[in-house]
């Protein structure tokens, strides 16, 4: 990559700027680039000079930074140009305060509105880069600060392969360096210098600048994928001038030795990592596509939705027949909750029929390759049966696995699940998940990972075992081998920070924990609330983000809990999260039962954003035997 500093060299033969030459994007490498010293890298302020004015267009900048053993010119371009004897009378006759003729001006300008188009053109793609960068603020947190003083460490970007630049982060760690504006400095033009990093939480990277050594004063927090944060040579090939910060600018006489020095042999970005991201945060699902999504009201069965509108792959839906727009539902485009136009007729599901019989003006099906597709199964053999048992993660209660019941068997290996003790009598509250769902487990699954499993409501014969629940109730347990036993290498440990939905309530994504691991299965702890809030979530879940994902894609964070919302939770189990409740009708912290009684009498619930489908690599024999 750093080959290409040559070009920054009057003797290099290329006769194009870096502003004007594109060339094709390749993949990201496996390793990070090493930067070269090969004499004709940089030239570097060193801190004594002072300032330059081009003689070709007249950019004012820092002498060091300028080219040729002069400093006479800001980039190769108007070396070159300047080369010129046509070009060259007319400049020179500009610095004599001459009145130039008018084919001198028109030379004169060439080179100078080229730069502007291909600046104007840069600023252009900033600003768009923008409007899915912006940052979100949130008031009182930052994610640096937070992470700092708790020494906290955070879930790696490669952890989350559908997050952006989940399958092409690459080696990015401590150590690499990177180009970032220059916040310590008086000069009235935006600058550069050299940083490295020094700690990485998901996106947000801890940078030191180049010369503090050991003197952590100046460090900061910026997000890697942001528009501001650039690998070394790109202040070279863009023209950008190099000053040291002003605390250290007189620590060195030489700071092109020194720079050279320190980065000989470094990582840095690949040369293509900004446009890999703006690549990444590109999304297939667009607004005004219909799809069919669980109905938020009757989890047995879809209703039509129209995309209103996306912010990161999550896409906010509303129902087709809501009128003022305030009837939606937030899920990832890779939720396994949303489905094609005639997905549930396909299986065999329920479906509610809109009552708007036309498409609205504008309104068009998504194409079914945009949807997540579920492994192939082959349930011609020995398969799911009705009645059978089995655990699974309750919906409506997300922090409790719990004795469950295969009500229906629908097509292409779905399955229709029910939780024993507190099902509707008219099944509204079955609730579907695919034969490899990572969300529903053999019996006994609890037991051997000693997971508390939540026994039928009302029954008596406690503690529950499951070899006297299935003759009582003269059931048979789902044959194990049925299962996804399927563990990837997910990279999650016990500890980590992430940004995860809040699956009760799925627009909201908050700041949280991993509290536990079982193979893949992560018990999911939001900061600042009671364990009641806790949720089991599959490590391949799309609902779970690297720290930075919201500042990226501009969403807005959810803080961990103040201390006054803390206090409001011990004093009444009914207390509603203050920023995580606002839509919903009190079935937080309440237990699953009360939760069933109010679901009965017809209260609104959202449903859980179940795992993945995805299919992994690695496997694990973590279940028990079946008793006879």
């Amino acid at each position: 990559m750093f080959d290409g500093y040559d070009s920054c060299s009057e003797d290099t033969s290329s006769s194009s700027s870096s502003d004007e030459s594109e060339e094709e994007v390749a993949p990201l490498p496996s390793s990070l680039p090493i930067i070269k010293n090969n004499g004709q890298v940089y030239t570097y302020p060193d801190g004594k000079s002072g300032m330059a004015t081009c003689e070709m267009c007249g950019m004012v900048g820092v002498r060091d930074a300028f080219y040729s053993k002069t400093k006479r010119f800001c980039s190769v371009s108007c070396s070159r140009s300047y080369s010129s004897n046509s070009k060259k009378a007319s400049i020179l006759a500009r610095l004599q305060g001459k009145p130039p003729t008018k084919k001198a001006k028109v030379l004169q300008k060439q080179p100078l509105v080229a730069k502007l188009a291909a600046y104007a053109q840069y600023q252009a793609t900033l600003q768009n880069q923008a409007k899915t960068k912006a940052a979100v603020p949130v008031e009182g947190f930052s994610w640096g600060n937070y992470i700092n003083s708790n020494s906290f460490t955070a879930a790696p970007v490669t952890c989350f392969k559908h997050a952006p630049m989940g399958t092409c982060w690459g080696d990015i760690a401590e150590g690499v360096r990177v180009e970032v504006p220059n916040s310590d400095c008086s000069l009235p033009t935006k600058v550069f210098w050299i940083a490295g990093i020094v700690k990485l939480a998901g996106y947000n990277a801890l940078l030191r600048y180049e010369g503090f050594e050991n003197d952590s004063s100046l460090d900061f927090w910026c997000n890697v994928c942001g528009s501001d944060i650039h690998p070394v040579g790109w202040c070279a090939t863009s023209g950008k001038p190099l000053v040291p910060p002003r605390t250290i600018q007189h620590k060195y006489t030489n700071w092109k030795a020194f720079l050279v020095k320190r980065l000989t042999g470094a990582k840095t970005l690949p040369p293509d990592f900004s446009q890999k991201v703006s690549e990444s945060m590109q999304y297939p699902f667009k607004t005004s596509m219909r799809v069919e999504v669980v109905d938020k009201t009757h989890l047995c069965r879809t209703r039509v939705a129209v995309v209103e509108s996306v912010i990161g792959g999550r896409l906010r839906l509303v129902y087709e027949e809501s009128e003022d727009k305030t009837d939606d539902f937030w899920c990832h485009m890779y939720s396994p909750l949303i489905h094609h136009i005639g997905w549930s007729r396909s299986i065999g599901h329920r479906f509610k029929r809109s009552d708007i019989t036309k498409k609205q003006d504008g309104h068009f099906d998504a194409p079914p390759h945009l949807f997540m597709k579920v492994k192939e199964v082959d349930a011609a053999g020995e398969w799911f049966k009705e009645g059978m048992k089995l655990e699974a993660i309750d919906p409506l209660n997300l922090s409790a696995i719990c004795v469950a019941t295969i009500r229906k068997v629908l097509a292409d290996g779905y399955l229709m699940i029910g939780i024993d003790g507190s099902e509707a009598a008219d099944g509204s509250d079955w609730f579907c998940y695919h034969a490899t769902s990572p969300s529903i487990f053999p019996v006994g699954f609890c037991e051997i990972n000693m997971i508390e499993l939540t026994p039928p409501r009302g029954y008596a014969k406690l503690p529950f075992k499951w070899f006297d629940y299935l003759r009582e109730t003269d059931s048979i347990a789902a044959p194990v081998k049925l299962f996804n036993k399927e563990v990837p290498n997910h990279g999650f440990h016990v500890g980590m920070k992430l940004e995860a939905v809040d699956l009760m309530e799925p627009r909201l994504v908050c700041v949280a924990t991993v509290t536990r691991i079982i193979h893949r299965l992560l018990r999911i702890h939001f900061d600042g609330w009671e364990d009641e809030y806790d949720q089991w979530v599959d490590c391949e879940s799309p609902d779970l983000y690297p720290v930075g994902w919201c500042q990226l894609t501009g969403y807005q964070l959810q803080p961990p809990a103040p201390q006054s919302s803390r206090d409001s939770q011990s004093s009444s189990s009914k207390q509603k999260k203050k920023a995580k409740s606002q839509q919903y009708k009190g079935h937080k912290k309440m237990t699953s039962l009360q939760l069933k009684e109010e679901l009965l009498d017809g209260e609104e619930y959202s449903f859980l954003q179940g795992a993945s489908d995805q299919e992994s690599n690695g496997s694990a024999s973590y279940y028990i035997k079946q008793e006879p």
